[in-house]
């Protein structure tokens, strides 16, 4: 896996969130919106991959709306 790209992708997801803290989204939504993809997006699941670093790290969490999965920033 190429680390400075999934740097790169949790960096883009965290600046996001912190300049909308309120923001939710799916994978997919994610991938296409939050990401200011320097050329061709990459495959959706580096960005997966983020976001489970991410909710590791205890930024974002999962919540289930239905049959979807949307990603936010954790609540307390």
């Amino acid at each position: 896996m190429n680390e400075n790209l999934l740097d790169f992708i949790m960096c883009e997801i965290r600046n996001y969130l912190n300049a909308r803290p309120e923001s939710a989204d799916t994978l997919e939504g994610i991938h296409n919106w939050w990401i200011r993809w320097p050329d061709v997006a990459e495959s959706q699941m580096i960005t997966a991959d983020a976001l489970q670093r991410l909710e590791a790290q205890g930024f974002l969490e999962q919540k289930n709306i239905g049959s979807r999965v949307l990603w936010r920033r954790k609540r307390n």
